[in-house]
């Protein structure tokens, strides 16, 4: 049986559904303290500003991707196969929750420094991932692409704008959606033999 949310992880999950709605600029404290049906001076025992709350979920989701690519990249022994797997994770974290992808993926510019700088660096080093793989597919000639860097930044584009048109009652399932669309990005990555 599944605990009870805790107060800050209510506040933090009502903050999240806000943000992708409304926008982390235009969502007040007192929007969400009206959401949680609390006053909004009792928020503050919880959290610290409505900044640590996006610090939080712009960090753990990092955290998610970074765990799924170290186990994709681990699953393949080919790059098309690293590849594959490194997108099927992508997809798998991005369906989990589509209200913190979309804060993750959209929000993020109202991280103050240092923390604007290190989720950067984060974005980054995770598409670096992306751009070595296809760096090794090319180099083993498993792939053909004039640019790696525009090859990744496809792909990662693609992938990232799951968060708004994934519906968990739709026809396709997080592992259907995975499977196509890695079956369709690879097919344009792959040499005709």
């Amino acid at each position: 049986m599944k605990e009870a949310p805790t107060r800050k992880e209510q506040i933090e999950e009502k903050a999240t559904a806000l943000f992708k709605e409304k926008g982390f600029s235009a969502t007040s404290m007192r929007d969400l303290a009206t959401v949680l049906g609390i006053e909004a001076a009792s928020i503050y025992s919880h959290i610290r500003s409505k900044e640590e709350i996006l610090h939080r979920i712009c960090f753990r989701m990092a955290h998610e991707f970074f765990q799924a690519i170290d186990a994709a990249e681990a699953a393949g022994t080919t790059a098309a196969e690293r590849l594959t797997e490194a997108i099927k994770a992508h997809v798998q974290v991005i369906t989990k929750n589509t209200e913190a992808s979309a804060v993750f993926l959209n929000e993020w510019r109202h991280l103050s420094e240092p923390s604007h700088s290190e989720f950067l660096s984060l974005r980054d080093k995770y598409e670096g991932r992306f751009r070595e793989i296809v760096r090794t597919g090319v180099q083993n000639g498993e792939f053909q692409v004039p640019d790696e860097k525009f090859a990744a930044l496809t792909i990662l584009s693609g992938l990232n704008w799951l968060h708004t048109w994934y519906k968990p009652s739709g026809k396709m399932s997080p592992n259907d959606i995975a499977e196509n669309l890695s079956a369709m990005l690879l097919n344009g990555l792959k040499i005709n033999k």
